[in-house]
This record gives structure tokens, sequence and C-alpha cells, in this order.
């Protein structure tokens, strides 16, 4: 029997875990808007044209905050395209992803539809074929009451009351050459610089985000991070991290280890803006704000087709609609653990994507909607959570993987607060289980220990319109206290949740 041991102290804790933590991510991209949170002529369409059952799926998930419009579509973005009445809406050419646009949608409809399922606004600007005149239009239309051209604008329009959107984004992986408006690191921070500075002057008490580099494969990645923070350090709140993962071919073991690279990821930011601080002689700590992650099968994807008639770019059309496996949906509880073990300094984080678009929930036009396995990790990760991130101690076996070295073979975080603590841990062997040993002595007497654990014999086996609930969290019947300790079986690829009361 393979064994790992885990220590868990509450006086040693990393931070508290800010709820916006378990925030996702809208984008006017594929079947995400239109086709699945708004399909007027759905049978359980709302008054507005919004699906029920994509509403309560999505307050089952537990999604706290909700990033819009974009992503890629926000950089060629008018907002005001989507607002006022929608027969007099233009229809325009989307670049980012060849598409039809309706404008159907908008900034006051999404908004009615995130009061409905509870969420968090977090507001992209489009800095890449626009700037700071436009974010200022957006901000005044979006947060002022009245008395003003686009405040009023918003009044005539059914909205009296403002949005207030707190959280805002300054564009979106600017240093990517597939965005439009793509920049180099002084010409983006000078942008971001002087646009935060202007919505500062209409509401000083807004939360920004400055674009980090698209992912840390980028051979703009760190140097772009130290250059930008160095110009926006003071008037900025957090950067942005983007990661996707995804195995190369059949090497599963690297695959089941990303979170590894998560971590190191998020350190290697951390160091930067530690460094920008120390030398800037700054008293404020930068935070991150991990707004796109997610198991995406990116060498699935073929580039959208260069249509030459752009009359026939489609509406909504079906894409980068992965169906994912227990094997994604271990790994992307393990990305969970990661985004966790960093609460103190990851304090917003997306979910990349919500409905359709490498998504946990997916739809059929007029049909069902259902959970992928990824919205299992999720909605019990967002439910179950406690109040702070606790610092272990974990001793497990280790193996080797062809990306990333020698690695953990189990993985762990640990949440508390007074009513409890939960565990989540990931097992990435392939083959064997493995005996969690847990060192509960400092937390007192433990009353009872239950477990829940997503695994299955078939690692590729997926949920399908035909087959619902193929995959599901089952009850592990493992767990078990002993004198200062709970011990809990893990099986091969699989993620796990304990409760300790």
């Amino acid at each position: 029997m393979i064994r790992a041991h885990l220590t868990i102290d509450p006086h040693f804790t990393v931070g508290p875990i800010n709820r916006r933590l378990f925030g996702s991510f809208v984008e006017h991209l594929g079947r995400c808007v239109y086709d699945g949170i708004y399909e007027p002529g759905h049978p359980t369409a709302d008054e507005n044209g919004f699906r029920r059952d994509v509403v309560d799926l999505v307050k089952e998930l537990g999604v706290s905050t909700i990033r819009y419009p974009g992503g890629n579509f926000v950089s060629g973005y008018r907002w005001e395209d989507g607002i006022g009445p929608r027969d007099q809406r233009p229809r325009r050419l989307d670049l980012a992803w060849h598409s039809t646009e309706t404008n159907q949608i908008g900034l006051d409809e999404f908004a009615t539809w995130l009061e409905g399922v509870g969420s968090e606004l977090m507001y992209a600007v489009n800095l890449g074929t626009r700037g700071v005149l436009e974010a200022l239009d957006v901000l005044e239309y979006a947060n002022l009451e009245s008395g003003t051209y686009w405040a009023d604008r918003r009044v005539a329009n059914g909205r009296p009351e403002p949005h207030n959107i707190r959280m805002w984004c300054l564009g979106n992986e600017m240093d990517g050459p597939w965005q439009l408006g793509h920049s180099t690191p002084e010409a983006y921070a000078q942008l971001a610089a002087t646009t935060a500075a202007a919505m500062r002057q209409i509401d000083p008490g807004l939360e920004l985000v400055v674009c980090g580099s698209s992912s840390a494969q980028m051979e703009t990645f760190g140097e772009w991070e130290r250059v930008v923070l160095e110009k926006t350090y003071d008037c900025v709140d957090y950067i942005s991290c983007h990661a996707y993962y995804e195995p190369e071919g059949d090497d599963f073991g690297s695959f089941l280890a990303s979170g590894v690279n998560m971590d190191r990821f998020i350190d290697a930011v951390i160091a930067t803006a530690d460094s920008v601080k120390a030398v800037l002689r700054s008293d404020k700590t930068m935070n991150i704000s991990f707004d796109e992650w997610n198991v995406w099968y990116q060498s699935r994807y073929q580039e959208v087709e260069r249509i030459t008639d752009v009359q026939t770019w489609p509406v909504a059309p079906r894409l980068l609609e992965d169906s994912y496996s227990v094997l994604d949906a271990v790994v992307f509880g393990s990305l969970l653990i990661s985004l966790i073990r960093h609460a103190d300094r990851v304090t917003a984080a997306s979910l990349a994507q919500l409905v359709n678009v490498i998504a946990p929930i997916m739809t059929e036009p007029g049909g069902q909607a259902w959970r992928q396995t990824t919205f299992y990790p999720f909605s019990l990760t967002s439910k179950l959570a406690r109040a702070t991130a606790l610092e272990l101690k974990l001793d497990s076996p280790t193996y080797d993987t062809a990306r990333y070295g020698e690695v953990p073979l189990v993985d762990a975080v640990a949440t508390h607060d007074d009513g409890g603590t939960t565990i989540f841990a990931v097992n990435r062997s392939l083959t064997d289980e493995v005996t969690l040993e847990i060192d509960t002595r400092a937390l007192g007497e433990v009353e009872s220990a239950q477990a829940t654990s997503l695994f299955d014999d078939d690692i590729h086996a997926a949920n399908t319109l035909a087959r619902q609930d193929r995959v599901v969290p089952r009850p592990n019947g493992s767990a078990r206290i002993g004198d200062g300790t709970v011990t809990v079986t893990l099986p091969p690829v699989s993620w796990t949740v304990l409760t300790l009361g």
C-alpha cells in the first residue's frame, strides 16, 4: 500500500479565501452567450430570453464573479453597440473568432442575468482598438446615477439604478500577436496607466486589473510583467495570469502534474511583483487575478477558417466545445488546489469559460443543459472551501514526469474555520490507490469525517447529452478516525474532498 502523510495545524495559515477565487468568464465566443445563457425560444426561457435551466446550474456551480465580455473578443468590441433598443443595434464582424455579432446581449442584459444568478460583474474594457475615452464612457454609463450623457442614456434604456461595477480589466492579453491592437510592454503600460488614472478620477475606489503576459510560455513572460508593473504599480490592484493545460499525446503523468506548473507560474509572477515593489519602495502588495484558467485541448482547435465572404460569417458557431473526461476533471481539481494554496496573493480567479465554450455547463438548442465532469470539483470546492487556507506539511511519494521532473504523487490543500476543516486532495497515480494519513491532533477531537471522490475505472469516461450522469462524485466510505489521525483512501486518478467536523 502506498502512503502519504499530511499534517494540519490551524495556527499556520496562508491567508483568507476571497470568494472571488471562484469566479468564471463569459465571452462573446461560440455558443457561450447565444444558445448558452440566452435562447429566447427555449422552453425554459424567462421574459428576458435567458434559459432558466442554465441559471439553475450556474447557481449550483457557485460562481462568485463573472468576467465579461472577453477575452479576445473585447479588443474589437464597441460596447455602445450593445445598448438601447435591440432592433436598432448593429450587426458587427467579430474578427477574433470570425463570427457575426448580433449585439442582442450587451452590458444591461448581462447585468440583469447576473442579478438572477447572484454573481458579481467583472468588466473588461477595450484597450486593443480603442482607449481611454471609451473606458471613461462605459464607466460613466455603468456606474454614475444620472445627470451626465451616458448615465442618462442608461436610465433612458430602462436601467435607472447604476450597475456599480467594482472590478475592471484594462484590456486582454495585450502581448499576444493574435490580439487586435497587441502591443509592446512599454506602449501598453503607458496606455493602461493613463486609463487607470482617468477612471480613478471618476471613482477612486475602483479595483483595476492590468494585463500580465498571455501565458508563462510567451517569450515576453517575466519581462512584460516587470515593465508593465513598473509603470502601473501605484494605479492598479491586480496583475492578471492566464494558463490552460492539456496532455501531450499519451503523457498523462505530466498532464496530471499540471498544478505544479501553475504553482511555479504564480510564484514567478509574485517574485516579479515583489521585486518591483522593492524597487519602487512601495507599501502596497500587488495581488493576482488569475482570470483565465482551465483544461483546454488547444491541439484540437483548428484556426477559424478565413472565409473570404464576410457575409457568410456565422452567428454563434460551435467553437471550442471540449468534452471533459475524468482525467480532465482530476487535473481541473488540482488547479483549484493550486489557486487555494496561493490564497494570500491570488484573490480573484475566473474559470474560462462558463457555458458551452471549454465549459463545465453544456446546452443543446431547444434541449437540455447538463454538467460536465469539471462541474463537480468546482461546485464542491466553491461550496466547501472554508474561511482560511492552511499551510500544510505534506509528505508524499514522488514520480518522474517528462515535463516537470519529479513531482509528488499526492497533492492537497486544506481550509478551516470554527465549524471544521476541509481537505481537497488528488492522487496522480495512474495505477495505484494511496492511503492518505492526516495528523489532526492540532485540530482537537475530530468527531466526523466524510469523503467524496471523483474517479472511474475508465479515466476517459465523460458526460454527454445522451449520458449526462455517466460520471458523478461518489461517497468514499474509506475515511476512518483514529487517535489523533484520520485516514482516507484515494483511488487512482482521483479528486477527493474530505470534511472533518
